[in-house]
């Protein structure tokens, strides 16, 4: 074997490795958490046990009475976002609607269903005034119509804390300041998309490190005995 070809081998074998480790590290070190702009929601589990916003991360819409309005919202929602991350065990999208609308959300439902594997997203019923009760302690300074519904999507972590990143759309787009437009697919597609996979990294990195210290800390048991 000639120097070169030994050297490549190294170079496989070491080399490579140890800078993706390095990638790895500086990554981990660098990486910024999504910003937190309202704390302590109220849970969903208030609307029906079912359901909660802890120990996931979920993404939120207020569909409410008239849901021919938010049919092609949603239908943007679920092309850019939920196909996207529906797959991801953390992952959970929910929207909320008035009672007595159960049989247009099954329409569209089956409309979705064709293409689309709905197992992480709910459908929850309430009143209007519980679905403003809910809305109310996202404070986001807006509130929703008279149909108890709002053209936006929200991000929430696993501690009932609404998440939202920096925009990255133009200007003359409006972009939101809490929440995601979902008539807007730039911003569905660019900001929403980015954020949603930064707050599954952070909860991703941080589990990475409790096993890590975890083993860590047993090894040192181990070593003790």
């Amino acid at each position: 074997m000639s120097k070169k070809q030994k050297f490549i081998v190294l170079f496989a074998l070491f080399i490579v490795p140890l800078l993706f480790y390095i990638f790895l590290q500086l990554g981990t070190h660098n990486f910024g958490k999504l910003p937190i702009v309202s704390k302590d929601v109220l849970d969903v589990s208030l609307l029906n046990k079912k359901y909660t916003f802890k120990d996931k991360v979920s993404v939120i819409t207020f569909v409410g009475s008239d849901v021919s309005v938010a049919d092609g919202e949603l239908f943007n929602l679920n092309e850019k976002i939920y196909k996207k991350f529906y797959g991801y065990t953390d992952f959970q999208m929910i929207s909320l609607v008035s009672k007595g609308q159960e049989e247009e959300i099954e329409k569209i439902k089956k409309r979705l269903s064709i293409n689309t594997n709905l197992v992480k997203w709910s459908f929850v019923f309430a009143s209007e005034e519980e679905l403003r009760a809910i809305y109310e302690s996202f404070k986001t300074g807006e509130t929703l119509d008279a149909n108890a519904h709002i053209t936006k999507a929200y991000i929430i972590d696993k501690e009932n804390n609404l998440r939202r990143g920096k925009t990255t759309i133009k200007k003359n787009e409006e972009p939101s300041t809490f929440g995601y437009a979902m008539k807007s697919v730039a911003e569905l597609k660019n900001d929403m998309h980015d954020d949603v996979k930064v707050v599954l990294a952070e909860y991703s990195f941080a589990l990475k490190k409790n096993r890590s210290e975890d083993r860590r800390k047993l090894n040192i048991s181990n070593e003790k005995k």
